[in-house]
């Protein structure tokens, strides 16, 4: 059986991760915790289309710009990940960890499909509710997909 444990650093996705562990400890799941890089992250890609028609060595520069952006954002993701379960206590659990890139609730709904997850477990992000209304969330949209059970944790959780 297995939790998954999307996490973006915030303290509301890392009371999530406390609940986890609590259901993992009690239970016997794994976990696997992701971090998801959204590819919306880098302002050179969402300017792309100006570079269009102008000389090709400002487009290669940003192109390399850009790759070396997007790989300092992955190894700061997985360098949480890692402080993640060097600082809680995941003794005695199986533990995986990834860093994927994309849109945050399309690669939490496809590794819980793909990986066959029993129950995901996230923080809602404590948006007001006009602004949940407005702003929609990663929660909300994972949670009106998912292949199974969501657990949304708020922020406060203290096990």
């Amino acid at each position: 059986m297995k939790l998954l444990v999307p996490v973006d650093g915030s303290n509301a996705s890392i009371s999530a991760v406390k609940k986890a562990l609590e259901l993992a400890r009690k239970y016997g799941f794994s976990i696997k915790l992701i971090s998801v890089v959204s590819e919306r992250n880098s302002e050179y890609r969402r300017h792309e289309n100006a570079w269009r028609g102008v000389d090709g060595s400002i487009i290669s520069e940003s192109e390399e710009l850009e790759k070396r952006m997007e790989e300092k954002i992955k190894e700061n993701a997985e360098r949480l990940l890692n402080a993640i379960v060097s600082k809680l206590d995941f003794n005695g659990i199986r533990v995986e960890k990834e860093v994927l890139l994309g849109e945050p609730y399309v690669k939490i709904l496809e590794t819980a499909k793909n990986d066959k997850v029993d129950i995901i477990v996230m923080s809602n992000r404590g948006f007001s509710k006009v602004k949940r209304f407005f702003v929609g969330s990663v929660t909300q949209r994972v949670i009106s997909d998912a292949p199974c059970p969501v657990l949304v944790v708020n922020p406060g959780f203290e096990p």
